[in-house]
């Protein structure tokens, strides 16, 4: 009787790793055991920056919306307060994007604000 060498599925799983593991230096990249280990190394930190990468993009989007209100005489919290109560529903994105790409559009959003805050 022949003994069982597992086949073409082992060889397909640890495949997958050194694929995955291409471009890592020394014997990372070749040796399966140590591949394993800095792959699924790799992969926690893929999934959990994915999250991060949309924090840290927020407090981005935070920091240009507020220097731009700010050259416009308001703080960022006055003028998300003032875009609230004039009822302009647009995200930080979107915001951050007009400060940057378009300062007029931004500008006549501060107005709004600012005559809503005033009416409060």
């Amino acid at each position: 009787m022949a003994r069982a060498k597992r086949g073409f599925k082992a060889r397909r799983r640890r495949n997958k790793v050194l694929e995955l593991a291409k471009g890592y230096r020394g014997t990372r990249n070749s040796c399966f055991k140590t591949a394993v280990h800095v792959v699924r190394r790799a992969l926690c930190f893929a999934y959990r920056d994915r999250r991060v990468r949309k924090r840290d993009f927020r407090g981005l989007w935070i920091i240009r919306i507020n220097a731009a209100a700010r050259a416009a005489g308001l703080k960022y919290s006055e003028l998300i307060f003032g875009l609230k109560k004039a009822g302009v529903e647009m995200d930080r994105s979107v915001l951050a994007d007009l400060a940057v790409q378009d300062p007029q559009a931004f500008e006549a959003l501060v107005v709004r604000a600012k005559s809503a805050l005033a009416a409060v």
